[in-house]
């Protein structure tokens, strides 16, 4: 514990020895004796002083003046002064002492026990009051490193969307280019030979977009971006549509494929539909990747049920490798596998089931698995969906090879991509729907065509040099002309991120795709938008 200097003022010499003696035994002061109120006035500003014992008669400075000179000075007001004084002990003099800053009275004759106390509680008090200022420092110092860590995360936080947006824009281009091909070949007069690599393209690209997919949707969910719909829907159908998706992949491994569902499972709740299909999806995929023979199981059991919610468990049960018992922990944990052997023979980022625990968190269930090694795997999600009504089917779209859908009558559009791959694939297809097309690789070049040509819908990718898609949409969008200002404006953004999309309708933008897209989503935005506009007055 740090010493506390201590001051001694008084006139006589003899009486500052016998204070000086007195408080000898206390521990923690330093005695620093002065008979002279100037040259105590020195010390007190040049030393760290605590606390002042000060004599109050004393020839051309009393004890009361020194005391409110130490209280005017910035540099000493914080020292305790304590009048030492053989003067009556009359409530004016009292008085006089405290409204001067004296802060306690000793009177002589000292009595040396209360003397002690006296200083030794003084001395406490100073030393409770350098703690609380230390923790108080330690308090602000360590509120300044919160505040500087919860800004070097803030900036983390940035760094990474941005780094997810550039990657997931880099990535997802030359994906859209590939598929679009993909696309155009089909349309084409192809061998049996020349569709099956088609297939095995189709395949390999699909593979690459879930792994991005995969990694964007974990990055996602961890900084809070991932949001839940709750929406009314068929859980059967949501089911029969899942078995019919993947019993022809099972039926191409020459597995069967079955489903049991509970009939008491109600025909429609409300949750999120794309996520619980997103959880079962995962664990079909995986049955079917680990699964050589045999057969896998999709079953929908009711744990619980009210009037107004079911508690219901969908587990998906295969007949494959199976997981060892010191590996079933860690299979929900981020890039990992049940051993790295798994990875080089099977492939796979190892965050699918990763990404099932979180979604499964968002929709406030559980997952679970089970399995005996070598003889296979039970994978279950679980959760209590609350009961809803009937709601209007969506009209299904009908899957056509894009150069057979409707063609448009007379449309001139605009594409501003900077990819040549993409622009080309994209042309190709509005030309194959009978648009006639001009393309150009930048934001400023767009400006230009549209102010001196016509256009009835625009194409506009958002990441082009010169001039992005956001600042070329702005610049169209407030031309005084207004058929310039009212042409429609679908963006191309190869960017899954809600702000980035939600940048777009700012700016102006009347539709948003993105890439990949389905040839038959792009004509059903471009049939609503010409035909908004043509209802325009």
């Amino acid at each position: 514990m740090k010493n506390v200097n201590l001051l001694i003022l008084d006139d006589k010499e003899e009486n500052i020895i016998s204070l000086s003696a007195l408080l000898a035994d206390v521990q923690h002061i330093n005695i620093i004796r002065s008979t002279d109120p100037n040259e105590a006035l020195k010390i007190c500003w040049k030393n760290d002083i605590a606390i002042a014992l000060v004599d109050v008669q004393m020839p051309d400075i009393n004890g009361f003046e020194f005391v409110s000179l130490l209280k005017s000075n910035p540099k000493t007001n914080h020292i305790m002064a304590i009048m030492v004084t053989a003067i009556s002990k009359e409530d004016r003099y009292l008085l006089k002492g405290l409204e001067s800053g004296a802060i306690d009275y000793l009177y002589k004759p000292l009595n040396p026990e209360i003397t002690v106390a006296k200083v030794t509680s003084f001395v406490n008090q100073i030393h409770i009051q350098e703690e609380i200022k230390q923790k108080n420092i330690a308090l602000e110092e360590s509120k300044k490193q919160l505040t500087l860590a919860k800004e070097e995360a803030e900036e983390a936080r940035k760094s990474k969307e941005s780094f997810l947006a550039n990657m997931s824009h880099e990535i997802r281009t030359p994906i859209n280019g590939i598929i679009g091909i993909i696309h155009m070949l089909r349309n084409s007069q192809l061998n049996p030979e020349q569709q099956d690599w088609i297939h095995r393209l189709d395949i390999a690209s699909n593979s690459l977009l879930l792994i991005i997919n995969d990694i964007l949707d974990i990055s996602k969910i961890d900084s809070g971006m991932m949001k839940v719909e709750n929406e009314s829907f068929s859980i059967r159908q949501k089911l029969e549509d899942i078995r019919n998706i993947f019993k022809v992949k099972a039926t191409d491994k020459q597995l069967d494929f079955e489903m049991d569902i509970d009939p008491r499972l109600p025909n429609y709740v409300k949750s999120d539909p794309l996520r619980i299909q997103q959880i079962i999806n995962n664990f079909i995929s995986n049955s079917l990747k680990f699964t050589e023979s045999g057969k896998i199981t999709l079953k929908a059991e009711v744990l619980a049920q009210s009037n107004t919610e079911s508690t219901v468990r969908m587990t998906v049960t295969d007949t494959g490798i199976g997981v060892k018992p010191d590996a079933i922990d860690k299979i929900f944990l981020a890039f990992e596998q049940a051993d790295d052997g798994i990875t080089k023979k099977f492939g796979g980022t190892g965050l699918g089931l990763a990404i099932v625990k979180r979604l499964a968190d968002l929709l406030n269930g559980t997952v679970e698995a089970s399995s005996v090694y070598g003889e296979g795997s039970a994978f279950s999600f679980q959760a209590t969906f609350e009961h809803a009504q009937d709601f209007p089917r969506e009209e299904k779209m009908d899957k056509k090879v894009f150069s057979k859908l409707d063609k448009f009558e007379n449309l001139r559009i605009l594409i501003a991509e900077d990819n040549d791959l993409n622009s080309f694939m994209l042309a190709h297809m509005l030309e194959s729907w009978g648009c006639k097309v001009d393309n150009v690789k930048n934001g400023r070049l767009a400006v230009e065509k549209v102010n001196n040509s016509e256009y009835d819908l625009i194409m506009m990718d958002t990441h082009m040099p010169i001039m992005s898609g956001f600042e070329a949409i702005k610049e169209i969008k407030k031309s005084e002309n207004p058929q310039k200002s009212f042409i429609p404006i679908i963006t191309i953004s190869a960017s899954v991120l809600e702000h980035e999309q939600a940048a777009a309708y700012e700016a102006g933008a009347d539709s948003v795709i993105g890439k990949p897209f389905d040839p038959l989503d792009l004509h059903q935005k471009i049939s609503k938008l010409i035909s908004k506009k043509r209802v325009q007055p």
